[in-house]
């Protein structure tokens, strides 16, 4: 890599079925791994909330995950637009203290200027695609349509939970962002159970049957903990996320039958 601006950079908004899917490892994990394969990223955190001016937040945690991938550091640039105090959704938690709101435009500008300089953008969303920014009520959906109508390559992952209850949440996200012209790339479970349950196995054939995308990777449970996180996130990570996981393989072996 020399530094000079990509010939056709990606934009991947990642989004959840809802707060505490594993949504910040699986930006980690997606960085990781498309800083094994040479590419140069960036992981923007457009609204971080929750997190107290001097404590690290999202992005600062992808970084220290993604980290030991990266053999210049200029190759991952960490970014974070609008910090809240509180653990709200981000037009609720900017109105209480007094902060102002994000506003898609603002966002999607962001993305353009990392774009220019790296390969990979990767946009970390707060819980669902839904959850309000602004006064507006716009959403991480309109700060990615904001971003396409700039004319960059823009795509949507899915972070969703293994177990009971996710394949509703999973539908209606897809089905939000068909009404939006939004592409999904596909599905990644952000925890895979050490011992999964009825519902976790059947729902590795059936997440996506009913996201209308490919399963694309099913991060193990605790994977924030692996001693050579890298090497782990390649390992669950699909070759679309520059991994070498195998969903059919996967799913036949950990499956329902």
């Amino acid at each position: 890599m020399n530094g000079t601006a990509p010939e056709d950079p990606r934009v991947l908004f990642v989004t959840g079925t809802g707060t505490d899917v594993g949504k910040t490892v699986a930006t980690a994990a997606l960085a990781a791994s498309a800083l094994r394969a040479g590419l140069r990223v960036a992981v923007l955190k457009p609204g971080q909330t929750g997190v107290a001016p001097d404590e690290p937040g999202d992005a600062e945690e992808v970084g220290r995950l993604a980290g030991p991938a990266v053999p210049a550091p200029e190759r991952l640039t960490l970014r974070e637009l609008a910090r809240y105090p509180e653990p709200l959704a981000p037009d609720t938690a900017a109105r209480r203290s007094g902060l102002p709101c994000l506003a898609a435009e603002d966002v999607a500008k962001e993305v353009a200027t990392l774009a220019e300089r790296h390969d990979l953008v990767l946009v970390e969303g707060a819980g669902g695609l839904l959850v309000r920014y602004d006064e507006q009520g716009r959403t991480l959906a309109d700060q990615a349509r904001a971003t396409r109508e700039l004319g960059l390559p823009t795509e949507v992952l899915l972070v969703a939970s293994a177990g009971l209850g996710t394949l509703s949440t999973t539908a209606l996200t897809a089905e939000a962002l068909t009404a939006r012209r939004l592409p999904l790339l596909g599905v990644l479970v952000g925890s895979w159970p050490a011992t999964p349950g009825l519902a976790d196995r059947c729902n590795l054939a059936d997440l996506p049957r009913v996201a209308g995308a490919p399963l694309l990777g099913a991060l193990p449970e605790h994977a924030g903990r692996a001693p050579d996180f890298p090497a782990l996130a390649a390992a669950f990570l699909a070759p679309a996320l520059h991994g070498h996981w195998d969903a059919t393989a996967f799913t036949a072996t950990h499956g329902a039958a």
